[in-house]
């Protein structure tokens, strides 16, 4: 590995190494935070036949408008995002952090580019993944189960059905992870998100909530990637095993043609800014990968003892990313629009702090994995950057959005939550906090 002497994110394909707190009680710190700020985005100008913002982005690249919502009419909060064969869109709506506010709704377009929103089913728990299945038909993840429907049904909400059901909810309290995602592995089978149900595995005095053998009580059930048989015909078992554990929110989970599955890990709620870095993971049938014992390579947590937390046993990240970064989604770019990023995994950062409102593009390997690199930076806002660990991987590639900070009167800090490659290979991506969904083009 070379040392790169290029700022990730001041240059736009500057990458070689450089380029949080976001996991669900810190997003719903940042929503509160965000609450009072405008989350307008003011357009100038044409972006690939939408309105362009004034986002600064990588050279030959626009951020363009496609919608933001100010009155009743479509989603809340979007979060998933789906292309449909007609040139409709499926997009999942949060709704806001108490059960059954979530939606699922269909975007199409007017003669003249305007949004229509028609809302396919209501009464969701905070639904966030959607994709179509081996068997062609549309999943979503809500946070305590998975569902089919049909968009095509004279009555979309009636099609609703419960494919795996009870997972755990962690009842929205303080720290929570609720939020399911999932994948599809090449044999059909779904690998399912089990957020961690608190931060640190700590009690309300701060003590670790260990058992008799040390290890945290909420390990064995919650925290991990379960993996839930394929039985053929939209059928899955509600019996799972665990695929891979010690992974305290899988929100961003993608699979590679190769067969090779990345997961980016939101760290815990360190109040520095500085600390822990987040990461991405190649997963592994039967690996651990830390929480809530070890951060950042082999750093243990506080609370929890060096014997306890048995670093050099978890599989170690692939790369460290920016703390706080808080990855929400990550995809492999295989659009005809950009060339340049053809087989690129395609990463949003979405947390508060001065690392996020950023989507990178990250050089792989021929089986998916992140290139690295070490001695790297990563940007943060308003200006400048800082290091890395002293010999920890960083991800190599360009950011994509480097001027994507607040400026007061023109345009919010960017929350990118979801993106999806449309059939002329623009990239859409969700924007949650400031109710939009924007368009990644050529100017």
């Amino acid at each position: 590995m070379k040392r790169s002497h290029l700022l990730f994110g001041l240059v736009p394909f500057c990458m070689g190494a450089a380029l949080g707190l976001l996991a669900s009680g810190g997003e719903a710190q940042a929503h509160a935070q965000a609450k009072n700020q405008a989350r307008t985005y003011v357009t100038s100008g044409e972006c690939g036949g939408r309105p362009a913002t004034t986002v600064r982005m990588a050279p030959d690249l626009c951020l363009g408008l496609v919608w933001q919502g100010t009155g009743a009419d479509g989603p809340r909060m979007p979060r998933g995002l789906m292309p449909m064969a007609d040139g409709d869109w499926l997009v999942t709506d949060l709704g806001g952090w108490e059960a059954g506010r979530g939606a699922i709704w269909r975007l199409s377009f007017a003669a003249d580019g305007a949004a229509r929103w028609r809302r396919l089913a209501g009464g969701l728990s905070m639904p966030h993944t959607v994709a179509r299945g081996p068997d062609g038909r549309i999943y979503v993840s809500e946070m305590n189960r998975i569902l089919t429907l049909d968009p095509e049904a004279a009555d979309p909400a009636a099609s609703v059905r419960t494919v795996i059901g009870d997972l755990p909810d962690n009842r929205l309290h303080d720290n929570r992870h609720p939020l399911s995602s999932f994948v599809f592995d090449g044999d059909g089978d779904l690998l399912v998100n089990v957020g961690a149900p608190s931060d640190r595995c700590l009690d309300a005095a701060g003590k670790v909530k260990a058992d008799a053998r040390g290890a945290c009580v909420e390990d064995a059930a919650t925290a991990q990637v379960r993996r839930h048989a394929y039985l053929g015909n939209g059928r899955w078992a509600e019996d799972s095993t665990v695929f891979a554990s010690g992974l305290r929110n899988s929100i961003a989970l993608v699979r590679h043609a190769s067969g090779t599955v990345l997961q980016a890990e939101n760290s815990v709620d360190l109040p520095t800014a500085e600390h822990p870095f987040d990461e991405v993971n190649v997963l592994r049938q039967g690996g651990h990968y830390g929480w809530p014992y070890c951060v950042d390579l082999q750093t243990p947590l506080p609370g929890w003892s060096a014997r306890q937390a048995r670093c050099g046993e978890r599989e170690r990240p692939v790369a460290l990313l920016p703390p706080h970064a808080a990855p929400l989604d990550m995809i492999y770019y295989d659009g005809a629009m950009f060339p340049e990023l053809r087989g690129r995994l395609l990463m949003t950062w979405h947390g508060f702090r001065r690392t996020a409102g950023r989507i990178v593009a990250v050089e792989t390997d021929a089986q998916g994995v992140p290139l690295t690199d070490v001695g790297g930076r990563y940007a943060i806002y308003p200006r400048g950057s800082l290091a890395y660990p002293a010999g920890a991987p960083s991800v190599k590639g360009k950011v994509l959005t480097p001027g994507w900070d607040r400026e007061a009167g023109r345009q919010p800090r960017g929350s990118p939550v979801v993106m999806a490659v449309a059939a002329d290979g623009s990239i859409w991506v969700t924007d949650d906090r400031s109710r939009a969904i924007l368009r990644i083009a050529r100017p």
